[in-house]
């Protein structure tokens, strides 16, 4: 290997800094506008549907293009994709910024899922194209810890900026970092990409998008309109059908922006499975909780986001030391499960909450809920890498990406119906005229405007909703604390008989699909890998 020249060693620690950078923007987009659902709905009078839309579009469009985004760095250029990812996240933030109309909000939003989907993973593949071996791993360790911080960077931000201007200044601190990331980008991250990368995958891409959205939108319409409407039903069957076509195109792809056939090992499957579900629970529970503290307990934005402090506090002991040594001693699958069990705990503890709840309670389910994560998410995303062969392992980081931008899309639209939901059924206020109460069934923002006498049933009306929607988040973990335990049973079980393993024996043109990349495992051919399959 080349000698590294100083020039060498200055330019990729500019790198680093630089898509971490770029990884922080789009990441801390997803939940930084949760804060200012409240100011939100208060100045555009948006509905509890449409602000749920708001905050979904940028997830859901972050998500089903996220595989794509990472094939067209690949192929056009990692830097390429950095560049004009940057440009349109910040010309949508921009434009957001800028407007009154939440149907306008909602379609800006998912302007900034198309830009994030281009940055995230050509962040990653930067990383692991640009980067020695030696030097990768520690990289790719700091990517993903700058993934998990981001979050919870993007609630302070944005609750600190709310305490002295409105929402729109959520938009304005998202140009700012676009715009620092653009002018990094172009000034230290080389260019490298895959001149023999396969074709696009246009037609997966977009039954992708299609399916997703029928699936999603039937499912944040269906308090409107009815869980059991036809509406609501065909929708929802339309959205599986079109995501089971998926299945079907992917399967006879040559190259596919997802191999279904990985979800025959057992352990990617679990890790996948229980990925997609923490962050179902978490971005839920965060888009739920901080309209409760802020519209049915006073809180400002800024205390709102402060009282969710002491849950990172104790996700990341858990992530980084306790969950790795519990893995070591115990094995990956009982952390898990136990983690799991640790957040449906919490989400069990959160349905209690009602209108007259102190912080005490809050804080006895954030405790349990970020240890639970942390013991999860660790042995969860390393089920998910080490279930691949060393030729696969970007394939691995594409679906811990994809699983939790997913994960927390759906937990954003169930959870959030389930609340608007049970918000609808119990507000019923009596010698209210019709027509007012009908306004304030759009949101808890709305009702708080229309008189005190209807504001007190409100505030014990979204309560009660809220106590539904995470009594459905707990019972929907602790269900997949099951199934995570079943399939680790069902392949410790296959692998005591012989001969027989979790991965899969594939023959024709599936064997081709897992043949190793050309440029062997670890060098360009991985990245190149990463989001094919």
């Amino acid at each position: 290997m080349a000698a590294v020249t100083p020039e060498g060693r200055t330019a990729h620690r500019a790198v680093l800094p630089t898509v971490m950078l770029s990884l922080a923007t789009v990441v801390s987009a997803v939940a930084s506008l949760n804060t200012a659902v409240p100011s939100i709905a208060r100045d555009t009078g948006a509905g509890q549907t449409e602000l749920a839309w708001i905050i979904d579009a940028y997830a859901l469009v972050f998500a089903a293009l996220l595989l794509l985004g990472g094939a067209i760095g690949d192929r056009y250029g990692r830097r390429r994709a950095l560049t004009a990812g940057l440009v349109v996240f910040g010309a949508g933030s921009a434009a957001a910024a800028l407007v009154t109309d939440p149907h306008w909000l909602i379609a800006m939003r998912g302007v900034l899922g198309v830009g994030a989907a281009l940055v995230m993973p050509a962040t990653l593949s930067t990383i692991t194209s640009t980067f020695a071996a030696e030097a990768r791993t520690r990289a790719v360790g700091m990517w993903a810890g700058v993934a998990g911080a981001s979050a919870v960077f993007g609630l302070l931000a944005s609750g600190t900026l709310l305490e002295f201007w409105s929402w729109r200044s959520v938009f304005v601190l998202n140009v700012v970092l676009a715009v620092a990331a653009l002018v990094a980008t172009l000034a230290a991250v080389p260019e490298s990409a895959e001149p023999d990368a396969p074709k696009l995958d246009l037609t997966g891409a977009a039954i992708t998008v299609a399916g997703l959205g029928v699936l999603v939108y039937s499912i944040i319409e269906a308090p409107v309109v009815g869980w059991a409407s036809v509406r609501t039903l065909a929708g929802l069957a339309a959205g599986a059908l079109v995501l089971a076509g998926f299945v079907a195109w992917e399967l006879r792809r040559p190259n596919p922006l997802l191999d279904p056939r990985l979800f025959r090992i057992r352990p990617f499957s679990a890790g996948t499975l229980s990925i997609t579900l923490q962050f179902f629970a978490f971005f839920g529970f965060i888009f739920i909780v901080l309209q409760y503290l802020q519209l049915v307990k006073g809180d400002s934005a800024l205390v709102g986001a402060l009282s969710l402090v002491p849950m990172a506090l104790t996700m990341m002991p858990f992530a980084r030391v306790i969950a790795p040594r519990l893995a070591a001693r115990v094995g990956p699958p009982r952390v898990i499960t136990a983690g799991l069990l640790l957040v449906s705990a919490a989400l069990l503890v959160f349905s209690l909450l009602d209108e007259t709840s102190g912080y005490w309670l809050l804080l006895a389910g954030l405790l349990p809920l970020g240890a639970g994560m942390g013991l999860a998410m660790t042995p969860a995303t390393a089920a998910i890498i080490d279930a691949l062969p060393r030729d696969k392992q970007g394939v691995g980081s594409a679906m811990n990406d994809l699983a939790r931008e997913l994960g927390g899309a759906l937990g954003i639209a169930v959870l959030g119906s389930v609340l608007q939901s049970g918000y609808r059924a119990n507000l019923a206020p009596e010698g209210v005229p019709a027509p007012v109460t009908e306004q304030a069934k759009e949101s808890l923002a709305m009702a708080l405007r229309a008189g005190p006498e209807i504001a007190a049933e409100a505030r014990t009306a979204f309560a009660d909703g809220v106590q539904s929607a995470m009594l459905t988040a707990s019972i929907a973990l602790a269900v997949t604390a099951v199934a995570v335990a079943a399939l680790s049973r069902a392949r410790r079980a296959r692998a005591a008989l012989p001969g027989t393993g979790d991965h899969p024996r594939p023959s024709g043109r599936a064997a081709k699909l897992n043949a190793p990349p050309a440029g062997g495992a670890g060098g360009r051919g991985e990245t190149r890998y990463t989001r094919q399959v």
